[in-house]
């Protein structure tokens, strides 16, 4: 549901606003004052602000120049509302940011055809901004993208970006012994760019490098909190990428984010894809067995997919297989992916490995896994990913009992 944020000091028209759009099916929110209205715009995120321009204290113009310096607020569709129509005025706000202009009074009609117009032309932008980063990467088009992702780790801090956990869980006992942790980005121009994509941006500008300390970091400290919390010690898996794993700060990198959160080092897990691995399998080697001195463990993602000789494995330094949800999705009535899948979880445990299916759907494809001794899980019939706050509720018995029960 499309959701804007009314400024209005004058508690009559705020109402009556408030009253036209929530008819409309809009979600609302109202804000008496400017510096309310600021603060609203940065929790709520609304899809577009209406705000009047004279106001005490912090007046229209005050609002919009402390939104657009904000990269999180700086392109939501911003309207003002006044009497007070001025060409002055009016170019004085269109030189701020505005786009556009209601003078007071208005009809219902005007209001909603400057709403609609403004909404539309967003989602235009979007959409011209997503089909740029999924088929042009060398026009002017993906020079503005890359121009955005950099801004957001430079100027924004990263406040654009949060992460996501998938609890993973034992297959023997029920509990949940660990989780995935998954990079988002909600981009105020973008609005959520898929993983993929962003990964991809990320590889192409050298910007994986910070962001994915990024992410080690927030994984260590969001496990020490939960430690601290009284909540049992998790293994938490963060994605490699190749630039990261051939970084030559990265076991530094590891080695301080763990001595600041006090974290033992098996409790974070490192994943590798198998497109890494045979990229220059001497130097993967190597760099694994620098990582395992350090005391964390190593995954092999998506394993069954890539081009990773089978030689190799036994070489590799690894503590876990994580099988692709290609070869689970319907393995239960596909033969051919049950032969497959059940062969690998015999090698894993053949190498002393730990086996872990991925995306994991219906009670069907459970009940294989665990007919032929995989060891772990995730998917969806347990949980999606979600955001470190919903992940706590599953953090105590009763909110995963009905696993061990099936």
């Amino acid at each position: 549901m499309t959701k804007i944020l009314v400024i209005e000091d004058e508690q009559t028209v705020r109402e009556n606003i408030l009253d036209l759009l929530e008819a409309e099916d809009f979600d609302t929110v109202g804000a008496a004052d400017g510096k309310l209205g600021v603060k609203l715009a940065h929790s709520e995120a609304p899809d577009l602000i209406l705000c009047d321009l004279m106001m005490p204290e912090l007046d229209g113009f005050g609002v919009l120049t402390a939104l657009r310096q904000e990269p999180i607020t700086a392109t939501i569709p911003f309207i003002f509302i006044t009497a007070k129509a001025t060409k002055t005025d009016f170019r004085q706000g269109m030189d701020l940011g505005a786009d556009d202009y209601i003078t007071k009074p208005f009809t219902r009609a005007e209001l909603l055809s400057a709403i609609d117009t403004r909404l539309q032309k967003q989602a235009i932008l979007k959409q011209q901004f997503s089909t740029s980063i999924q088929v042009n990467t060398s026009n002017s088009e993906m020079l503005v993208v890359k121009s955005i992702l950099r801004r957001a780790i430079e100027q924004a801090l990263f406040r654009q970006f949060y992460i996501e956990y998938q609890p993973q869980i034992d297959l023997k006992t029920g509990h949940i012994f660990g989780a995935e942790a998954l990079l988002r980005w909600q981009s105020p121009e973008l609005g959520i760019v898929a993983t993929s994509e962003l990964i991809s941006l990320a590889e192409s500008t050298g910007l994986i490098i910070p962001i994915g300390e990024w992410v080690l970091q927030s994984v260590c400290e969001q496990n020490k909190a939960w430690r601290d919390a009284g909540y049992s010690p998790l293994r938490i898996a963060v994605n490699l990428s190749a630039r990261q794993f051939t970084h030559p700060d990265l076991s530094q990198k590891i080695v301080t984010f763990l001595t600041q959160n006090n974290l033992e080092p098996h409790y974070l897990e490192l994943e590798l894809t198998e497109s890494l691995i045979v990229q220059d399998i001497n130097m993967v080697i190597a760099t694994m067995n620098e990582l395992r001195s350090l005391g964390v463990t190593i995954a092999i993602d998506d394993f069954g997919t890539g081009q990773s000789s089978l030689m190799y494995l036994k070489k590799l330094p690894i503590n876990k297989l994580k099988i692709d949800r290609y070869f689970i999705h319907n393995i239960n009535c596909d033969l051919q992916k049950a032969a497959i899948t059940t062969a690998l979880i015999q090698m894993g445990h053949n190498l002393n490995l730990q086996v872990i299916a991925e995306g994991v759907e219906t009670e069907e494809e459970l009940d294989f896994l665990r007919q032929h001794r995989c060891d772990a899980m995730q998917g969806f019939l347990f949980s999606r990913p979600i955001p470190a706050v919903e992940f706590e509720k599953f953090l105590s018995d009763d909110q995963y009992q009905s696993l061990r029960q099936r």
